[in-house]
């Protein structure tokens, strides 16, 4: 019938329509979309990631009262000096001690402003955690650069839980949380071939500590072997930069550190002095290296010449009289891990292209084992501790130490050991116990969880026998005292 409609079906729609073009995609949209596929976003995502686990592992311990030295506290009043435009005086280290006659390390001023705005040692600890975090962005960025992206990510979170990381994030706060950034963005731009950058970004490391000069000649004489047959005139400047190093170290050992120093020296000298040479504690520095080389690069490291920048930092452990620099324990192998992980990708590349198949087969397999080996060991070491329900909460006895502690007046002179050190030393003047060098605090706060003074009074009446001090209280091992 003329006029009548007729009955179609959706396929036979959409056969006679003409085809749709698909909806746009918005440019940034896709842009944004293609970089995080191809991978440029891996190092910041990865850094990110362990930034939040480096503040949850440093910050719960705080909380916890868990500080294991009074660095935190040194750190704390040279700071907080710096943010009220004042000498950075640390009277931990013994009334009126100027840090920068202890060890060189000016550049923590740079956390003044942020600890004008946030006066607390948990400024210090997420600055660290921080710094730490974003180191593993050139590392994973140059591994990758060399390798590919899967590669270059497992070694990237290789090194983000690398054990000389993890012991850095659980050792409360130390300077040179400063140092690991500038040694792995060096490290990226000279396998970059980015000379001057390299250069550049090691020449901060004097203003870190004193004995990083050498850090830097090392890196610099890298630079200089590397650059010798394309630039002649970097190769000088390199070798430039590394006298520079050598002669800052000198300087700064013998003339800067003694003059903010009251006895005219340098302190450190007598941890080389005392020493019976590097064969002294050799099987504890033999781990050391082991732990170095072997969980961490698979020994391939070796057939870089980036390794040789971890020398000048073994040296004066190793030639240390200190066990606390032997071993594994503390803070002073996280410089090493940048050096050790990128020494590895460095020689990946050429073992990649070697004749022997099982040296190539040995290199495409080495990123991921590597990557396995410090997720295992991550379950002894500190990031483990993010698995376990402690790790998010706090001990009601904190509150009661808490409470106890704040019985401190701000502004008091207080006598302490480390328990309550990070509790006084952003609202008191502080002092470490039993150098306090003819100054009578106000108060002595004391943690004798251990059981360690068995009189408190009495050890007190041994530290100031012309003064007369009380308990004002006491809470779960902890006890204050007031002068009267």
């Amino acid at each position: 019938m003329h006029g009548a409609p007729v009955a179609t079906s959706d396929a036979d729609r959409t056969a006679q329509d003409p085809p749709q073009p698909p909806a746009p995609v918005a440019p940034s949209r896709d842009r944004g979309l293609r970089r995080l596929l191809d991978g440029r976003r891996d190092p910041h995502i990865l850094a990110a990631v362990l930034f939040v686990a480096y503040a949850v592992v440093s910050i719960g311990r705080y909380l916890r009262l868990g500080t294991r030295s009074w660095d935190l506290g040194i750190f704390e009043q040279a700071v907080r000096a710096y943010a009220h435009l004042q000498v950075p005086v640390v009277d931990l280290k013994g009334p009126g001690a100027n840090v920068l006659g202890d060890h060189f390390s000016p550049i923590t001023a740079l956390l003044a402003p942020f600890y004008r705005l946030f006066p607390s040692p948990v400024t210090l600890l997420v600055a660290q955690a921080a710094l730490l975090a974003l180191s593993a962005v050139p590392v994973t960025r140059a591994a990758a650069r060399l390798l590919g992206r899967r590669r270059g990510l497992a070694l990237g979170v290789a090194y983000g839980l690398s054990w000389g990381v993890q012991r850095a994030v659980d050792f409360d706060f130390h300077e040179i949380c400063f140092a690991v950034p500038l040694i792995a963005f060096s490290l990226e731009a000279l396998l970059r071939q980015r000379w001057r950058a390299a250069l550049y970004w090691a020449l901060p490391l004097v203003l870190v500590k004193e004995d990083l000069g050498l850090t830097l000649a090392a890196l610099a004489l890298v630079v200089a072997l590397r650059a010798r047959k394309s630039s002649r005139r970097t190769a000088l400047a390199a070798l430039g930069a590394a006298a520079f190093g050598v002669l800052a170290t000198v300087v700064t050992m013998t003339l800067v550190i003694p003059a903010f120093n009251t006895t005219d020296a340098y302190d450190y000298w007598s941890k080389v002095s005392d020493s019976s040479g590097p064969f002294d504690g050799f099987d504890t520095k033999l781990r050391t290296v082991g732990w170095l080389l072997i969980p961490t690069t698979g020994l391939l490291a070796l057939r870089s010449p980036l390794l040789l920048i971890i020398l000048p930092t073994l040296g004066w452990r190793f030639f240390s009289s200190d066990p606390h620099h032997w071993d594994t324990e503390w803070h002073y192998s996280a410089i090493l891990m940048p050096v050790v992980v990128l020494a590895l990708a460095d020689a990946l590349v050429g073992a990649r292209r070697s004749s022997r198949p099982w040296l190539r087969s040995y290199a495409l397999h080495l990123p991921s084992a590597v990557a396995s080996a410090a997720l295992a060991l991550t379950t002894t070491l500190p990031l483990g501790a993010l698995t376990e329900s402690a790790a998010y909460s706090v001990p009601a006895r904190v509150s009661a130490i808490e409470g106890l502690l704040g019985r401190i007046p701000d502004g008091a002179t207080v006598e302490s050991n480390i328990g309550p050190i990070s509790r006084l030393t952003s609202r008191c003047r502080v002092f470490w116990i039993s150098n306090t060098r003819g100054v009578t605090p106000d108060f002595i706060a004391l943690d004798n969880t251990s059981g360690r003074y068995e009189d408190v009074p009495g050890y007190v009446r041994q530290l100031h026998p012309r003064a007369e001090y009380v308990v004002v209280g006491s809470a779960q091992g902890y006890v204050v005292l007031e002068r009267v």
